[in-house]
């Protein structure tokens, strides 16, 4: 069986860390190591308008932002396909046909809805969309025999949708679909990166992110406002690790190296972590060094999004290339799935036959 994967993200603002090291850290590594027949990556501005239906522009505006992290991190349109879900119409039609296999009891479970329906106050007036892009999810993924999907674990009841989907079509119409698996990042930390604020999640939505294009100034404005303890109010009061968030992003991003480079007084994170606990270690000093471990791995980034700047034609054009690679491919398994489901009526040479004979 062949290798596919298939990852995407809403354009609904630029990407921050938590995208980075939830998924686009991921992709970049796969992208690398090559150990797969086809990657997808797609900006899901479709999707994106089932909860900002009165604000397309701000999905338009988004677009190339998020392809200019793409871009911007490492992924190479020479290994893999970048597309635009809008431009690829064969992913509406298989939507239309998964709804019947859906039911609305169902889609109300899923706990990824229902925590999105609370986020956005959507109370009683839940947009018909929004409420069953589970359902375009799937056809997202099943439309090009992915199974392999990168995600965060706060999408994995998304893809047990997914499954259930793919089941439910195999059984009532025979095989055709795979059912797809999630690959999770490596570090549990980096599953689910929290935000500035201490909340649980960073969020676009929620305004606690640090983006991969914020400059330098930016980046440091973010990091020392940064929740930490709020009982270590002096130098020498013993301080908490847990729920720190700062040692929560040290923990995903600073290794040996970074200190040998930036804080040679520790050998590593773990003896930290031991002086903020008997104190007598500030906050800023530690901030401070999480500064200089994040502008490291950013920096790299901001240089390469630059120059994609400068060239905004050639980030089209790989949108729109990629994007006639993905219709190509949809093309060619919605004529499967309509020929599993009887609905190849005019290709469908034994149906002629059958009529014929019928009507002599």
């Amino acid at each position: 069986m062949k290798n596919i994967i298939l990852t995407g993200d809403r354009p609904t603002g630029r990407l921050h860390l938590g995208h980075y090291v939830g998924s686009l850290k991921n992709r970049v590594r796969m992208q690398e190591e090559a150990s797969y027949d086809t990657m997808y990556v797609m900006i899901a501005d479709s999707q994106a308008l089932t909860d900002n239906f009165a604000n397309p522009k701000k999905i338009r505006d988004n677009l190339i932002e998020v392809a200019l992290d793409y871009l911007s991190v490492g992924l190479d349109p020479e290994k893999l396909i970048i597309f635009v879900q809008s431009q690829v119409k064969e992913l509406t039609e298989l939507n239309f046909y998964f709804l019947n296999l859906v039911s609305l009891a169902r889609l109300e479970r899923n706990p990824t809805v229902k925590s999105e329906i609370k986020q956005r106050d959507f109370s009683n007036s839940i947009p018909a969309g929004f409420l069953t892009y589970p359902v375009s999810q799937a056809a997202d993924i099943l439309l090009f025999d992915a199974n392999i999907i990168p995600v965060g674990e706060d999408q994995e009841p998304m893809l047990e949708q997914a499954r259930e989907i793919a089941r439910s079509f195999n059984n009532i119409y025979g095989k055709t679909f795979i059912e797809p698996k999630a690959l999770l990042p490596e570090s549990k930390q980096a599953r689910r990166m929290p935000g500035i604020d201490g909340s649980a999640k960073m969020s676009k939505s929620l305004g606690n992110a640090i983006y991969l294009a914020d400059d330098k100034k930016t980046l440091k404005k973010k990091v020392m406002s940064m929740y930490t303890d709020p009982n270590h109010i002096n130098i020498e009061d013993p301080g908490k690790v847990e729920g720190n968030i700062v040692f929560t992003y040290l923990d995903v991003f600073s290794n040996e190296q970074s200190f040998e480079k930036y804080l040679p007084d520790y050998k590593n994170l773990d003896e930290l972590k031991d002086h903020y606990r008997r104190g007598g270690l500030g906050d800023v000093k530690v901030k401070k060094f999480l500064i200089k471990v994040l502008e490291e791995e950013l920096d790299p980034i901001r240089k390469r999004r630059a120059l994609y700047e400068q060239n905004i034609d050639q980030v089209f054009d790989i949108l729109e290339e990629g994007s006639k690679k993905a219709s190509a491919k949809g093309e060619a398994k919605l004529r499967e799935v309509k020929k599993a489901m009887g609905l190849d009526y005019f290709t469908d040479q034994k149906l002629k036959e059958e009529i014929q004979d019928k009507y002599k």
